[in-house]
């Protein structure tokens, strides 16, 4: 029969036995085996890191290599406009330089005969003044034209032309001398007038309304009616006329017309006479209009009382003027013109 005290005994002994078997370089070689293997999955797992980084930047590199691929089209095609656009610059500067090249040319010639443009303008000028004196007796429009040939001289500032300068301003100071007549406004009153002449009421008109009038206030009966009628026809076979009587004549109705457009020819050969500076026919035509307005027009009127004073107004004015001679200044242009002619050649 076995003891199970020896049985457990035995075992310790048999492990400490196969302890005891394991030698110190089994040892060594299993640490050795350990740290190998340990530096093996560390190197792997390192290998593996590296790998993805590279990974990584091969990635980004590719994206950035795109990128600069796609930048350096965008370059090359702004490049290229550029060039374009250059090209374009300086065809456009080629050609301002040649536009340049050919104003200096023809400013070089204008300014060479700068003096002759100058003077053939103030000669213009001063020639349409004249004519203005002349033909037309308008001196504000002479004026006008001498203060624009002055005023051009002074633009050219030419102290060759200071001469011929004081001789205008001469010139100028005469014609400011002169009287001034209002041509405009008093042709407008003028035209006004012969346009009231179909309004202004006959004295014959007015003596048919008072006949008609009385006519009207008498017809009482039938006997006084007749008698009336058969008096009226014999006053009408005989008729007296005292000459010492201040009565004015009287007009036939239908001459009235021919009156009223006589008249109004005599206010518009007064405004004919008004722009000739005529003041004999001016103040004769308003003479006459005034006689005729007198004798056949009411002048208990107010609108022909009106007309009369107008008129009269209008016959003191003086339409007569001297005009100015301004030759002096014309004569100093052509002068100076062929002095310079003499000059240049």
């Amino acid at each position: 029969m076995n003891d199970p005290v020896s049985n457990d005994s035995v075992a310790p002994v048999k492990s400490e036995s196969r302890f005891r078997n394991v030698t110190p370089a089994f040892v060594l070689a299993a640490i050795a085996t350990g740290a190998v293997l340990w530096q093996w999955i560390d190197a792997r797992n390192e290998l593996s890191v590296v790998r993805q980084e590279i990974a990584r930047r091969l990635s980004d590199a590719e994206t950035y290599n795109r990128d600069s691929r796609t930048v350096a089209n965008q370059s090359r095609d702004s490049q290229h406009d550029i060039e374009v656009r250059v090209g374009l610059l300086e065809a456009r500067v080629l050609e301002s330089q040649n536009q340049r090249l050919a104003l200096e040319a023809l400013y070089l010639e204008l300014q060479k005969n700068r003096d002759d443009r100058v003077l053939a303008e103030v000669e213009q000028l001063l020639l349409i003044a004249g004519q203005q004196l002349q033909l037309a007796g308008n001196v504000k429009a002479a004026l006008i034209a001498l203060e624009s040939a002055d005023g051009r001289i002074g633009r050219a500032d030419r102290p060759q032309l200071t001469a011929l300068r004081k001789v205008i301003n001469s010139d100028m100071e005469r014609l400011k001398k002169t009287p001034f007549v209002d041509v405009v406004g008093t042709g407008l009153k003028l035209e006004q007038l012969a346009t009231a002449v179909e309004s202004l009421p006959l004295v014959v008109e007015r003596r048919l309304a008072s006949i008609e009038e009385e006519e009207s206030k008498e017809k009482s009966g039938q006997l006084v009616v007749v008698l009336k009628e058969y008096w009226n026809e014999l006053k009408s076979l005989v008729r007296v006329r005292n000459m010492a009587e201040s009565t004015p004549p009287l007009v036939a109705p239908e001459q009235a017309y021919f009156l009223r457009e006589n008249l109004k020819l005599r206010f518009l050969g007064a405004r004919l006479a008004l722009l000739a500076h005529d003041d004999a026919s001016y103040k004769t035509d308003l003479k006459v209009a005034t006689i005729w307005m007198r004798q056949y027009f009411d002048s208990k009127n107010k609108g022909v009382a009106a007309a009369l004073t107008q008129v009269k107004q209008l016959s003191e004015t003086d339409v007569r003027v001297d005009m100015p001679d301004i030759s002096a200044s014309l004569d100093a242009v052509r002068n100076y013109k062929l002095i310079r002619e003499r000059v240049l050649r």
